[in-house]
C-alpha cells in the first residue's frame, strides 16, 4: 500500500475508517516507517480503530500521533493468562533441548500441540527432524507463501498433523480449537508474548498446558515470566525410557479397549484370521500384538541418558555464576567493548544481555566483564576470542520494535580501569554512543500509565 501511495496509484486522502489490526506485530516486523507514512496520508477526521495484544512504545507513538483523544478497552486481566491454563518448565543442557522435545511429546500420547521457536532456520530444522523421527509435524513461518500456510493449517487444523512448529510472527491470529500443549522449545525474545503463546491453549474453558523447556541459564526468565502472569510454573523432571514406554502401551491399552469393533465387516475374513493365529496361545498372542507399537519406542529409548540436570551440576552452575561471571578475570585475559543501541527504557537489563548470548551461543561459559545499561544504550564486555559469537548472538534482534545494532567499540580490547575514580577508559566512547541517543532521548514521553500497559488484548478507538 505504501508503495502504491508513492507512486500515486492510490489516493487515500478521503477515506473514514482506519483499522489497524496486530498493530504490536507490524512494528515487530520492522513496518513502522511504512505505518507512519500510510497513516500521514490519512485525514485527520477519520475515525481509527487500533487492535494490539501489548502496547510497546511504538504502538503508543502511534496513538499518540494518529488517534484523537484515544479510549482503551482491555479485554481480560492485565498481564495475566488463563486459570485454567498449567505452566511447566523442564531444565536441561542447551545440547539436550530436541531430545527432550522428543521425550515430552512421547510421554503425552494424545499430544496436539504448536511448538514455538525464535527463527524460520530452526523452525524448519525442528519440523524435519520431528518429521524424521516419525511424527505427524510441519512448520509454519514467514517465507511461506499463502498457500503453503493454507495447506499446512488445513492438515493440522483436521488433526492430520499432531505438532505445528511455528514462529510468533506466523502464528500471529491463529485459532485452532482444542490444543492440549503449547511448547516453547524456546522462550521468546519478549517474554511478555509467552502470554500470547500459552493462551493458545485453555480455550473454551477447557484445560491446557504451556510447557517451556530452558537451560539453566534461563531460571531467571522463568521468575520474570511468573511475575508478569502472576502464576507459578511448576519445575519437571524429563521422564525416562521406561516411564515412556509404560505410558505408551498403556495408552494403546486404552485405545484397544475402547476402539470401534467393525463386526459385520470383519466377518468374512474372521476366520481366516484366526486360522493363521491358531498356533499363538493367548500371551504369546497379547506380546506380539503390542510389540507392533512397543519396539518402536523401545529401540529409541532401550539406553537412554538422564536428560535432567543434577542437583550438583545446578550447585556448580549457581556458584560459578556468584564467582565467575561477575568477576573480573586475571589481567593477562583479553575484553572486548561492545556497544549496543537499547538500554533500560528498551526494557533491557543486565540479565537479559547475558541471556541473550547464553541463548544464541554453543559457547558453554563465555566470561563476561563490566555491563553497564544506560537509558537508552548499553555497554557489554566478554572475551575477545568470541567476540564473532557476542556479534552474531545480537543480529537480527528486535526490541519493541526498534532493531537492537551492536558494535565493537573503537580500541575494545579489555580497557584499563583509572584506579583514581573507578571510571574506565572508552569513557569517551560511551558519552559519543550517547550522543547519538540524544534525539531519542529527548522526545516527550506520556506520563500516563495508559501506554505502559501490556495487555492480553487491548483495542482502541478514536
Amino acid at each position: 500500500l505504501h508503495d502504491l501511495i508513492r507512486r500515486g496509484a492510490v489516493d487515500i486522502s478521503a477515506i473514514r475508517q482506519v483499522v489497524l489490526d496486530e498493530a504490536d506485530e507490524m512494528l515487530q516486523m520492522g513496518f513502522q516507517d511504512e505505518l507512519n507514512a500510510i497513516l500521514a496520508s490519512t485525514p485527520a477526521s477519520k475515525n481509527t480503530l487500533l487492535f494490539s495484544a501489548t502496547m510497546p512504545k511504538g504502538v503508543a507513538e502511534i496513538a499518540s500521533n494518529y488517534m484523537n483523544k484515544p479510549v482503551e478497552i482491555t479485554i481480560g486481566q492485565r498481564n495475566a493468562g488463563a486459570e485454567n491454563i498449567r505452566h511447566i518448565y523442564y531444565m536441561v543442557q542447551a545440547r539436550d533441548r530436541f531430545l527432550a522435545l522428543r521425550r515430552i511429546v512421547d510421554m503425552n500420547p494424545d499430544i496436539y500441540a504448536i511448538i514455538f521457536c525464535r527463527t524460520r532456520q530452526e523452525t524448519n530444522e525442528i519440523a524435519e527432524q520431528l518429521i524424521q523421527s516419525g511424527y505427524g509435524a510441519d512448520a509454519l513461518h514467514g517465507d511461506l507463501s499463502q498457500a503453503q500456510r493454507d495447506q499446512v493449517m488445513n492438515k493440522f487444523r483436521s488433526k492430520n498433523l499432531q505438532l505445528l512448529v511455528a514462529t510468533d510472527v506466523a502464528a500471529r491470529g491463529l485459532d485452532v480449537n482444542d490444543l492440549t500443549h503449547v511448547i516453547n522449545y524456546n522462550l521468546p525474545d519478549e517474554l511478555t508474548n509467552y502470554t500470547h503463546r500459552s493462551g493458545r491453549t485453555g480455550r473454551a474453558g477447557k484445560t491446557g498446558t504451556s510447557i517451556a523447556i530452558i537451560h539453566m541459564r534461563e531460571r531467571h526468565k522463568i521468575r520474570e515470566i511468573e511475575k508478569i502472569l502472576k502464576r507459578t510454573f511448576e519445575e519437571a523432571r524429563i521422564p525416562s525410557g521406561y516411564e515412556i514406554c509404560r505410558k505408551q502401551l498403556f495408552s494403546l491399552v486404552d485405545t484397544v479397549k475402547n476402539v470401534d469393533v467393525a463386526h459385520e465387516q470383519l466377518q468374512p475374513f474372521f476366520a481366516a484370521i484366526a486360522d493363521e493365529l491358531a498356533s499363538l496361545d493367548r500371551e504369546e498372542l497379547i506380546k506380539r500384538f503390542f510389540s507392533i507399537e512397543f519396539n518402536r519406542f523401545l529401540e529409541v529409548y532401550r539406553d537412554a541418558p538422564d536428560l535432567n540436570i543434577s542437583d550438583k551440576e545446578k550447585k556448580q552452575d549457581s556458584r560459578q555464576k556468584k564467582e565467575g561471571n561477575s568477576r573480573r578475570p586475571a589481567n593477562d585475559e583479553k575484553f572486548t567493548r561492545f556497544l549496543i543501541n537499547v538500554g533500560k527504557k528498551d526494557g533491557v537489563h543486565p540479565a537479559r544481555l547475558i541471556g541473550q548470548i547464553n541463548d544464541n551461543t554453543a559457547i558453554p561459559r563465555i566470561r563476561i566483564g563490566k555491563i553497564e545499561v544506560m537509558n537508552y544504550s548499553s555497554i557489554l564486555e566478554a572475551e575477545s576470542r568470541f567476540a564473532p559469537h557476542v556479534l552474531k548472538a545480537f543480529a537480527r534482534l528486535m526490541i519493541n520494535g526498534k532493531d537492537v545494532s551492536i558494535e565493537i567499540a573503537a580500541g575494545a580490547a579489555r580497557p584499563k580501569r583509572q584506579k583514581e575514580n573507578g571510571a574506565a577508559d572508552g569513557k569517551s566512547a560511551r558519552n559519543s554512543w550517547d550522543a547519538g541517543q540524544k534525539k531519542e532521548k529527548g522526545k516527550k514521553t506520556s506520563k500516563k500509565r495508559l501506554w505502559e500497559s501490556k495487555d492480553p488484548f487491548l483495542f482502541l478507538h478514536s
